[in-house]
């Protein structure tokens, strides 16, 4: 593109636009989203605290899911593509249940002009709250995922989304993962602010063993 890269935004662009800057060495790693015409690049690195929310929301749905016999793999920063239409690379994605297995092994970038969509996608928001809650809400609406979670840093809150019909509505428990609680969760990155993290996921392995 003419201009300078505007980061942390969206701006207008053409597909070939979007893929020529995301792929451009000079850059070195990027997150890109893509959505009708318009493209957000966020740079990295990224600080701890969104670094450690990321790891416990990782660490989290996974253990709850082994303790409940739950099929499930998780994707971490793995890249989703629509080929001219939309793609997002979110901090967290997952296929659960019947879907756990519908990627293969060797898969890069993810089709999903020939694979699902991930059943749960979570975005970890330490200053780009706005834009999860709104424009890539919007974004995974129309890619087809089953449920959204933004994990709010600042106020160590999660905005949890069922998506239906092309549309989305707040839930607090996990439709994907049930009887997962999401005010568990929040308690569990309240702990991490005092506590070890290894203390935390003891005292949520005890809490998922007892539920």
């Amino acid at each position: 593109m003419q201009t300078k890269l505007l980061t942390n935004t969206w701006v207008s662009a053409s597909w070939d636009e979007y893929l020529d800057l995301i792929q451009d060495p000079a850059l070195g790693k990027v997150k890109g989203y893509y959505c009708d015409g318009r493209m957000r690049v966020e740079m990295t690195p990224i600080g701890n605290d969104h670094a450690s929310d990321h790891a416990i929301a990782l660490v989290a749905v996974s253990l709850f899911a082994g303790v409940k016999g739950i099929p499930l793999n998780a994707k971490d920063n793995c890249t989703y593509r629509k080929t001219g239409h939309s793609e997002a690379q979110p901090d967290v994605s997952y296929y659960i249940g019947d879907a756990a297995n519908a990627i293969p092994w060797g898969t890069t970038i993810i089709d999903l002009d020939q694979y699902p969509a991930p059943t749960l996608v979570i975005e970890i928001a330490n200053t780009s709250l706005a834009d999860d809650k709104g424009e890539k809400r919007l974004l995974y609406e129309a890619l087809g995922v089953g449920e959204y979670w933004v994990v709010d840093v600042a106020n160590v809150q999660i905005l949890a989304f069922a998506i239906a019909d092309g549309g989305s509505k707040r839930i607090t428990q996990s439709q994907v993962l049930p009887g997962l609680n999401l005010s568990l969760l929040e308690d569990a990155l309240r702990r991490t602010r005092e506590t070890p993290q290894s203390d935390v996921i003891r005292w949520l392995l005890a809490q998922f063993q007892e539920s």
